[in-house]
C-alpha cells in the first residue's frame, strides 16, 4: 500500500503537468525617451496644422490633375518648412477619369429625381444621358446568377446590407458591387448600372469611389445611389412595376497626365541602415476636400515624424512618403516599389483610415524581431491601445510591398463612423476630432521611436564669445 498510493498520486498529476501554460514571454522595457515623446504628442498641433492648411489651401486634390499639382507644390513648402531633409518630388504619369455632369431620375412608375454620382471609370452617356429599363439585385452574387436575358438592355440596381464597423472589414464584402459589378452588368449586356452606395450614413450624399472594366468588358456607364435614394429605389421595386429610368454620367478620360509622390527624411545616424517609411496619400477624391481621407493620414505620419526630429537624431533615417495617385489605383504605391520599394526597409507604416482613436496595433516584423514588436504594444498600451496579431501590418499604398516581404507596422483606427463619410462631399475639416487626431499622433511618435532606434540629442548651440 505505501508503494501504491504514491505511485497513484504521481499519476493523478500527470494531466495537471501537461496541462501548465507556457511560461510568459520575459517583460519589455519601454525605453524613457520613447513614453516621454509619447506623452508630449497628446498636446500635438503639427497634424492639425497639416491637415487644415491642406484642405483649406489647396482643397480637393484629385489624382492626376491640376489641383493634385498644387497639393505636390503646397507640400513641397510645407515639409521643407518644418525642416525636413532631402524633400522632393517622385514624378510618375497616368491616365485620368473626369467627372462631368450627373443625374439619375425615375420617370415611371413613380416620377422623381435621385441623387447620384459617378465611379471612377465610368463610362460617359454624352450630355443627352440614357433611358432604360431597371432590374434590381440585392446582392452581387444575384447577378452574377442572372441569365444575361434578365440583364440585356437594362440598367442594372445592386444593393446591399453594409453596416459599420470598428476595423472597416465591411468595406472588402460589400464594396464589391462597386468594384465588380459594373464589369459584370457588361458582360450581361447592361447599358448601364447604378450601385447603393459603399457606405454606412443615411445622408443624401453619393459615395464615390473607383472601379476597373476587367476581362475585356466594354465600358458602361456606372454611378453610385446616395443610401437614402437606393433605400427609396428598394421600395419602388417591391411596388412589382416595371422602372424606367433616366441616367446622366457625363465623363471623360486623359490619357497620360503627371501625378507624383513626394518625399522627405529625417536623416539618421547610420545612413547605412534601412530606413522607417512613415506615409499616407495626398490625393483625395473631388467630391470634397479629403479630411480624412487622407488629408490627416499624411498629417499624422510627418507630424511624428517632427516630433522625433524636434528630439534629435535616430539611428535610422525616417523616410516620409506622401504617395500620389492612390485614390485611382495605387500609382503611387507602384511608383515607390518599382524605384526604392525594393530596397530593404526596416519597417512600413500608413495612416489611411481616417483619424478616430487608434485601438489596435499589429506587426508583421519577423519572429526574430518579437521584442521590439512587443516593446511598440507597450509603448502603445497607456493610449488605450490593444495587441493584435504578430503576423499582418496594413496600409494600401504599401500593402503590395508589404505582402512581398517587406516588414511594416499596423495602427488601426476606429472605423465606427469612417464609411459616412468615405468618398463623399462630407469628407471635411469638421469631421475631424482635434483630441483623437493627437491621440493617433503619440501613437504614430512612439512606434516610429521605437522602430528608428535610439535617439541622439542635438547638442545645444555654442554661445558666442563675449567682446
Amino acid at each position: 500500500m505505501r508503494i501504491l498510493i504514491p505511485a497513484l498520486l504521481a499519476a493523478a498529476a500527470l494531466p495537471a503537468i501537461a496541462q501548465t501554460p507556457p511560461a510568459p514571454p520575459p517583460p519589455v522595457t519601454v525605453p524613457a525617451d520613447v513614453a516621454k515623446l509619447r506623452d508630449a504628442a497628446l498636446q500635438d498641433d503639427y497634424a492639425w496644422d497639416i491637415t487644415e492648411g491642406l484642405t483649406t489651401e489647396v482643397g480637393q486634390r484629385q489624382a492626376g490633375t491640376e489641383a493634385e499639382a498644387r497639393a505636390r507644390a503646397w507640400a513641397v513648402a510645407r515639409l521643407t518648412a518644418m525642416g525636413f531633409a532631402n524633400v522632393r518630388i517622385q514624378p510618375f504619369t497616368m491616365p485620368v477619369w473626369i467627372r462631368g455632369a450627373e443625374s439619375a431620375e425615375i420617370l415611371a412608375p413613380f416620377p422623381q429625381k435621385m441623387v447620384v454620382a459617378a465611379l471612377g471609370n465610368s463610362a460617359s452617356t454624352g450630355p443627352a444621358g440614357i433611358t432604360g429599363e431597371v432590374v434590381g439585385f440585392d446582392s452581387l452574387d444575384a447577378l452574377r446568377a442572372a441569365p444575361d436575358s434578365a440583364v440585356r438592355g437594362k440598367i442594372v440596381f445592386i444593393d446591399h446590407k453594409m453596416a459599420p464597423t470598428q476595423d472597416g472589414s465591411g468595406y472588402g464584402q460589400f464594396g464589391a458591387p462597386r468594384r465588380q459589378g459594373p464589369t459584370i452588368a457588361s458582360q450581361k449586356g447592361a447599358v448601364g448600372i447604378v450601385v447603393r452606395s459603399i457606405g454606412t450614413d443615411h445622408h443624401r450624399n453619393p459615395h464615390t469611389g473607383t472601379q476597373s472594366f476587367a476581362n475585356g468588358a466594354t465600358p458602361i456607364p456606372a454611378g453610385a445611389l446616395s443610401v437614402p435614394d437606393a433605400e427609396q429605389m428598394v421600395r419602388i421595386l417591391k411596388r412589382g412595376q416595371p422602372i424606367r429610368m433616366h441616367l446622366t454620367l457625363v465623363s471623360r478620360t486623359l490619357a497620360d497626365q503627371q501625378s507624383g509622390n513626394v518625399i522627405a527624411e529625417v536623416p539618421g545616424r547610420d545612413p547605412s541602415l534601412a530606413p522607417v517609411l512613415v506615409g499616407g496619400h495626398l490625393d483625395s477624391w473631388d467630391l470634397a476636400t479629403g479630411a480624412i481621407d487622407d488629408a490627416s493620414g499624411v498629417a499624422i505620419a510627418a507630424a511624428a515624424a517632427k516630433r522625433i526630429m524636434d528630439a534629435g537624431q535616430p539611428l535610422r533615417t525616417i523616410r516620409i512618403v506622401w504617395f500620389g495617385a492612390e485614390e485611382p489605383g495605387l500609382f503611387g504605391g507602384a511608383a515607390y516599389q518599382k524605384s526604392l520599394g525594393t530596397q530593404p526597409h526596416w519597417a512600413m507604416l500608413e495612416s489611411d483610415f481616417g483619424a478616430d482613436r487608434i485601438w489596435r496595433v499589429t506587426s508583421k516584423l519577423g519572429t526574430e524581431r518579437r521584442t521590439e514588436a512587443r516593446t511598440i504594444a507597450a509603448a502603445l498600451a497607456p493610449l488605450g491601445i490593444v495587441a493584435g496579431s504578430y503576423e499582418e501590418a496594413e496600409g494600401s499604398d504599401i500593402g503590395p510591398m508589404l505582402a512581398a516581404g517587406q516588414p511594416g507596422v499596423g495602427l488601426s483606427q476606429d472605423g465606427t463612423r469612417y464609411f459616412d463619410y468615405h468618398h463623399t462631399p462630407d469628407d471635411t475639416l469638421d469631421k475631424v476630432d482635434k483630441e483623437q487626431l493627437r491621440q493617433n499622433v503619440a501613437a504614430w511618435t512612439a512606434t516610429v521611436a521605437v522602430l528608428a532606434g535610439p535617439i541622439s540629442p542635438r547638442p545645444a548651440p555654442k554661445a558666442g564669445r563675449r567682446r
